[in-house]
């Protein structure tokens, strides 16, 4: 039985539902298995999909698991890939990833993925585990224990030997079903290809030999354009000859893969293999500026690449990627454990580990340039996908001698991923990690990396809510930056320590503090979307303590420099103090456009901080529009998103001052019944269903709400916010 959907087509015409990824040729075969593993899933809420390298695990259990996400049994589909996750710390990273799952907390990431899972009913595709087994059978046993509604369908070359586990064994295909994968996959090559009487029994005589090993046989299809199938067949029957001393000879299939391999490499050109072999130094996916700066030269030219790499995609050695009009790169597993070995054998594997943490380097730093620019959604993009080799390059700074500095710094220049995209827990691993190894006898330039690393450390445990480790941090990059004389270092780590005070209602401090920073952003020639972020909360600190004209100017001028530079991240916090004076004012349409742009530039960079603030205050806003009930809701969804922040408001007396405003008249209008109803009725949005809600993109019905004659204050002309500690910035 075949399968004849287009390579572009999900189940029954669905686009691939999830993060599965995109058929790029014909799925051939495995009809009754599909059928089979589809039932398992049924009645088990963890299948683990086993079986040799090349047998194609990956792409089975991604159909099957596109075909089961249709069925009303789940609302939603996410896929894991661990194969370039080398560290067993970074698992749970992985899967925080995959789900896009943003919080900002210093709660253990595994409470976190609990937490989040308890109530979905999901189904997760957790992809090559093998060399992670135990961390992976741990984290799947407590998944499953913790979220009823979850099911795991695991792929592996193992099983996970987890309680209640069904192992669902995969083997190679069909003997009729390889030979058409055959004929399929040469026919991209050879338009016209196809099997017939002159060809047939050649054909099926290879992929016999072949096991019927999928990969075996694309990399065989691969080699038709230089030979005809009775060479092919001929070579390939020469390969076993030699080592099983006859043709009868069966090999292991872990070997006949092996043996496909070794063969198709053997039949590559010199600097095919060359390539080949340099590649394996990326994590996943790469692109081509990448794999030239990083492959060429000493034998290979650069400008040759593209051509080396485009044969290598008709061999089917690296398979040639999509997403919108972006064209990446990867390896299998098993194609890449092959060149790798021959990197090590070549004594190049060190060179090349050098040279790809060099240009993750170079984009690292590019990427913070380019931050302060109409290119920030961009960046942030640019950076999610190269996490994976992000990861690789800090794994190999922070482990080889003499290195780790490097690894400091690019954790530090990192800042504005770790802080403006959602990524606070893995930024603070990395940058702990940094700053706990010290190197003998590191020189100034080493030290200002640590000291980079520092301040960014200390700026994200704010973030988090963690004070005592921000403050010992900022207090230690101060110290030594002072004695080194790094005027940088020194703004930073002030700049941070005045807004540790801003959230602790420390007001003079922080005002004293964040005036200083400023003053040495200045004198250095410093700015970026860091130090305005410091402009806005001087801001909120000069309001706090009644300032509120004050405030405005500050961040006009701020709005002004992000416009200018295509700033949009800072832009929001900016926008956000100048929708509270807009409220105060009594000019609701203004504030609520306002706090509308916060939401959507929020949500572009999953920067929950910010959208959980303009929530807060929409809230605000919408009670002194008249719809108490809605501000319930608001109030209800910004309650969910709190605890993937942090501790709510802060803990603060001032930020908090516009949440217990809004709670207490709302709870006036509605009574207390109908107010916790309402606020019940948005903790169940999601974060992205909330953003949609208040910037008009659709909302959820609510529940009727009886009018209240009672009415409502639409602006504080009878309070003073700032002096009474009312204001939020």
């Amino acid at each position: 039985m075949r399968s004849e959907q287009r390579p572009d087509d999900g189940p029954e015409g669905f686009p691939p539902p999830g993060d599965l990824p995109l058929e790029l040729n014909r799925f051939v075969g495995r009809a009754v298995e599909l059928a089979d593993l589809t039932r398992a899933l049924d009645g088990s809420r963890l299948v683990t999909v086993t079986g040799a390298g090349g047998v194609g695990k990956s792409r089975f259990a991604a159909r099957a698991a596109a075909l089961a996400s249709v069925s009303p049994g789940y609302d939603g589909v996410r896929r894991v890939d661990l194969a370039t996750v080398r560290e067993a710390d970074l698992v749970e990273y992985a899967l925080a990833s995959a789900l896009e799952l943003a919080d900002q907390t210093s709660r253990p990431q595994r409470d976190v993925l609990l937490g989040h899972l308890a109530e979905r009913q999901l189904l997760l595709v957790v992809d090559g585990f093998e060399h992670l087994v135990d961390t992976c059978a741990t984290l799947v046993r407590d998944l499953l224990s913790a979220a009823p509604g979850l099911r795991i369908l695991a792929v592996g070359r193992r099983p996970l030997s987890v309680e209640g586990e069904v192992v669902f064994p995969l083997s190679p295909l069909a003997l009729e079903d390889a030979a058409e994968l055959f004929a399929d996959r040469a026919a991209a090559l050879l338009p016209g290809f196809g099997l017939d009487d002159s060809n047939r029994a050649d054909v099926v005589e290879v992929c016999r030999r072949l096991d019927c090993l999928p990969l075996a046989v694309e990399l065989a299809a691969g080699r038709l354009r230089a030979l005809s199938p009775p060479d092919l067949l001929r070579r390939l029957d020469d390969r076993f000859r030699l080592l099983t001393g006859s043709t009868r000879g069966a090999l292991p299939r872990h070997q006949t893969l092996r043996t496909a391999i070794g063969w198709s490499h053997e039949l590559c050109t010199a600097e095919e293999r060359l390539l080949w072999a340099r590649l394996t130094v990326f994590s996943g996916q790469f692109d081509l500026d990448a794999a030239e700066y990083i492959c060429g030269g000493d034998g290979l030219h650069a400008d040759d690449v593209l051509d080396v790499l485009s044969e290598l995609i008709a061999q089917s050695v690296v398979i040639r990627d999509e997403a919108g009009s972006a064209v990446r790169y990867r390896m299998l597993d098993s194609v890449r454990a092959y060149g790798a070995e021959w990197l090590e054998a070549l004594g190049d594997a060190g060179r090349m580990r050098r040279r790809h943490r060099d240009w993750y380097m170079g984009l690292a730093t590019w990427c913070e340039l380019d931050w302060f620019s109409p290119r920030q959604a961009e960046v942030a993009a640019r950076i999610e996908v190269e996490l994976p080799n992000l990861r690789a390059a800090l794994e190999f700074c922070l482990t080889e001698p003499g290195e780790v500095y490097l690894g400091q710094y690019l954790a530090g220049t990192l800042w504005f991923f770790w802080t403006g995209c959602g990524r606070l827990s893995e930024g603070r691993h990395w940058l702990e990690r940094g700053v706990e190894l010290d190197e003998d006898n590191p020189d100034d330039e080493h030290s200002r990396s640590r000291l980079k690393a520092l301040w960014v450390l200390g700026y994200v445990a704010i973030l988090q809510g963690d004070t005592v480790p921000a403050l010992a941090a900022l207090h230690e990059c101060r110290e030594e930056a002072e004695r080194l004389g790094d005027a940088t270092a020194v703004a930073y780590a002030v700049h941070r320590t005045g807004c540790l005070a801003l959230i602790t209602d420390d007001l003079p401090r922080a005002e004293e503090l964040l005036r200083t920073a400023l003053a040495g952003y200045r004198e250095i020639g410093e700015l970026n979307s860091s130090v305005l972020m410091g402009q806005v909360e001087l801001a909120m600190a000069v309001a706090f303590r009644g300032d509120l004209a004050g405030a405005v100017e500050l961040c006009e001028d701020v709005r002004l420099i992000c416009e200018d530079h295509g700033e949009r991240w800072t832009l929001a916090y900016a926008l956000y103090v100048l929708a509270y004076a807009a409220w105060t004012k009594g000019d609701l349409a203004r504030a609520r456009k306002l706090l509308r742009e916060c939401l959507v530039i929020g949500d572009t960079f999953h920067d929950l901080l910010g959208t959980v603030l303009s929530l807060e205050l929409l809230a605000l806003v919408t009670l002194s529009e008249g719809d108490a009930a809605e501000a319930a809701l608001l109030q209800g969804a910004a309650g969910r998103i709190w605890p993937s922040v942090g501790l709510p408001l802060f803990g603060s007396l001032y930020f908090n001052a516009p949440h217990e405003l809004c709670a207490s008249d709302a709870r006036a209008v509605l009574g207390e019944g109908q107010f916790e109803m309402f606020v019940q009725v948005g903790s169940r949005l999601e974060p992205g269903e909330a953003v949609a809600r208040a910037v008009g993109r659709g909302a959820a019905p609510r529940p009727p709400v009886m009018p209240s004659p009672r009415p409502v204050r639409t602006a504080p002309e009878t309070r003073e916010p700032a002096a009474s500690g009312e204001t939020t910035g």
